[in-house]
């Protein structure tokens, strides 16, 4: 009779400390698991809850298709993965991919290492300029070309940018043309919003059992960026 596995939910950063205290990996699943129960050393990593295929408040519609959605610059670097605690994280991150059935949601392509394709989480959020609150609304699915040209800012900063201009043509149908207006079109919104520093309303998750990590303060996020930036390329972050 086969031993049932006991999933565990262990962070990327402490997969080596979880293999030594008898974790095993399983490449179809792509998880970690201990192979028996009552193994000590584990317990820390035992699997919550599978988190619910609609989270609360959810838009699922909101968003659908490719197009560039930049963060404004006061909330760079508080994505939904930094502000996560890493074991929910793991967590969040099997839903969406699930649910999305192991493929982009916008142009349909599935994970390919030899390609350098990966699937990666993006959040859509709604804001209040009233309020000056930015909401999590929908997260979604992306390969990472559509993640690339998604945020475009940043396919610049890389030097990924002619590329990821192609595949917003590719993917929408626009001509160049109308890909470089959008384009324009999305700085001039992402400058107006960028002025704004913005409070994070991440309720989506926390409703749904998701403990949060506190975010870098408003004031420290300049900092996080140049630092990022600087890494990805140290001619360009002054």
């Amino acid at each position: 009779m086969a031993v049932r596995r006991i999933w565990l939910d262990v962070p990327f950063a402490e997969k080596d400390a979880a293999k030594a205290a008898g974790a095993r990996w399983d490449p179809a699943a792509r998880r970690w698991y201990a192979p028996r129960p009552g193994l000590a050393g584990l317990e820390r990593w035992v699997a919550g809850a599978d988190v619910p295929e609609l989270l609360p408040g959810e838009d699922r519609s909101l968003g659908s298709g490719l197009f560039v959605d930049l963060v404004p610059s006061s909330c760079w670097f508080t994505n939904v993965r930094s502000c996560v605690a890493p074991k929910d994280w793991d967590r969040l991150r099997r839903m969406i991919y699930g649910r999305a059935g192991n493929r982009c949601e916008v142009c349909g392509a599935g994970q390919d290492r030899e390609a350098g394709r990966r699937l990666e989480a993006h959040e859509r959020w709604a804001y209040d300029e009233g309020r000056r609150v930015q909401t999590l609304k929908r997260l979604i699915c992306l390969c990472t070309d559509c993640h690339t040209a998604t945020h475009f800012g940043f396919a610049q900063v890389r030097g990924l940018a002619p590329q990821a201009r192609a595949h917003l043509v590719e993917v929408t149908g626009m001509t160049p043309a109308e890909a470089d207006r959008h384009i324009v079109r999305a700085f001039d919104r992402w400058q107006a919003r960028s002025r704004i520093t913005w409070t994070l309303d991440l309720g989506m998750l926390t409703e749904a059992g998701i403990t949060l990590a506190p975010p870098p303060d408003a004031d420290a996020r300049a900092d996080i960026a140049r630092e990022t930036l600087r890494a990805q390329d140290p001619g360009t972050a002054r």
